[in-house]
């Protein structure tokens, strides 16, 4: 009778992946990859775990995209989103208003760093970086500085999939392909710790990275209009890590030449790096952050750009000068998603979340310890709730696997076959779970990883 059930319930979970593959074409993905490798039907979540329907389960350990804070299906997110839809579902934001964007804009201006006093809504991470680029060349523009229309972005940075977004990015496995549709911009070293030679430190490495980008500035500034930076942590291209350090020289560096500064904490945002934000960590004020991903607790799209009063009093003028900022999304500022950021942001105050994280980053780290041992692991690199592991070829050399190898890809598939939900990035291995993560489930994470990094090295 067991052999039967389980049977009936692969039929169901194998249903749900054949109706899949006849219509949707997946994010990120090349889709003959699931000649082989099945769509996994989710169909509950529940916490850390995600259920398909078949009864298995995966632990989040990369919070769904880095979106989830509190768990799968948390019920307090949820029941705020239920009292709301009771009320209003959405109303434009352009000459109107409603009570949840009024209460989370004031909140998000208390939260984020001094001098930050003006939220702009959009709809997800990149289109948010879009009104970020737009509104610092627009206030240049509006200030008589109309030579002031490049960018500068870090080696190996990551802001988003849309044209504007990805002209400021430096991942080549995104942007290759669409280099004749975006605009030029300008590339400053970036201060990777991981790069760092035998006698640097994380410190002297961020030093050696200002200067070169104090050389761009000093010469072309007048031609500049913003610096984007990833603040702390480089996600997407494989959890680079940076001192601090590197965002006070920035700083100060974009004051002295007058450029502005872009915060993009879209994933590190929200006490992934130990603070509520990664500017923290610096005492610094950008002139404008960016945020995203876990401001809904994973539960609805929104996105918010913050920016100074100085910047907002360009834009503010008379009708007739043509000087508005005229960008706007259908969905900008929806309540329903106003009210998950709002329950959000309750949870942060009403625990102390950061306390918590403080003691289970050390527990992850104690957990992994040891990977920085494995013969075919570089580094064991971590920032609060970000965790990532280096797989390589030869490890005093360094020298990577060939991509075409997907050693990656080896420890997705063990991880699954060990409920455990891992999406590596390349060679890289990383944990970005959900706040609620237990220490068991930890060192149960740890043993999957761990077996995992074994198989994909192997041979």
């Amino acid at each position: 009778m067991a052999a039967e059930t389980a049977a009936v319930t692969d039929s169901i979970n194998a249903a749900w992946s054949r109706r899949d593959l006849d219509v949707l074409w997946h994010p990120c993905t090349q889709m003959k990859d699931h000649e082989r490798l099945p769509v996994i039907p989710i169909a509950r979540g529940e916490g850390v775990w995600l259920y398909d329907f078949d009864g298995r389960r995966y632990l989040d350990a990369v919070s769904s995209w880095w979106v989830n804070l509190f768990g799968h299906a948390n019920p307090f997110i949820a029941a705020r989103i239920k009292q709301q839809l009771d009320t209003l579902e959405h109303v434009l934001l352009a000459g109107f208003t409603h009570a949840p964007v009024i209460e989370l804009s004031e909140r998000l201006v208390k939260l984020t760093p001094d001098g930050l006093s003006r939220v702009f809504y959009a709809d997800n991470g990149s289109s948010a970086i879009e009104v970020a680029l737009k509104m610092s060349y627009h206030a240049w523009r509006n200030q008589g500085a109309k030579r002031k229309t490049k960018f500068v972005c870090l080696e190996h940075s990551y802001h988003g999939e849309t044209l504007g977004a990805l002209s400021v990015g430096d991942v080549s496995l995104f942007k290759a392909t669409y280099q004749p549709l975006l605009m030029e911009v300008l590339k400053a070293p970036s201060p990777d710790c991981s790069a760092r030679a035998p006698h640097e430190s994380c410190a002297d490495v961020a030093r050696r990275a200002a200067a070169g980008l104090e050389a761009l500035l000093a010469e072309q500034h007048e031609e500049i209009s913003a610096v984007i930076i990833e603040p702390l942590v480089q996600c997407a291209s494989g959890m680079r890590m940076h001192d601090p350090l590197y965002l006070r020289l920035l700083r100060e560096l974009c004051d002295r030449y007058q450029v502005h500064l872009i915060a993009d904490e879209i994933a590190v945002g929200f006490g992934r790096t130990g603070t509520l934000f990664a500017c923290e960590q610096a005492g610094i004020t950008p002139d404008f952050m960016v945020l995203s991903k876990g401001l809904t607790g994973g539960f609805l799209p929104l996105a918010a750009v913050l920016t100074t009063d100085a910047v907002y009093r360009v834009f503010y003028d008379d009708y007739e000068k043509l000087s508005a900022f005229l960008h706007s999304h259908s969905y900008t500022g929806n309540p329903l998603a106003c009210a998950a950021a709002l329950a959000t942001l309750d949870l942060f105050e009403q625990t102390d979340v950061l306390g918590a994280n403080r003691r289970l980053s050390q527990v992850m780290g104690e957990a992994t310890a040891g990977l920085a041992d494995h013969p075919r692991v570089a580094e064991v690199r971590q920032r609060g709730m970000i965790l990532a592991i280096e797989m390589v070829q030869d490890k005093a050399t360094r020298t990577p696997y060939p991509w075409q190898e997907r050693r990656g890809l080896r420890v997705f598939e063990h991880g699954l076959a060990h409920e455990a939900l891992l999406r590596p990035l390349g060679n890289v291995v990383y944990w970005m779970p959900p706040y609620v993560i237990t220490e068991d489930e930890i060192a149960m994470l740890a043993a999957v990883t761990r077996a995992g990094i074994d198989v994909a090295t192997r041979g």
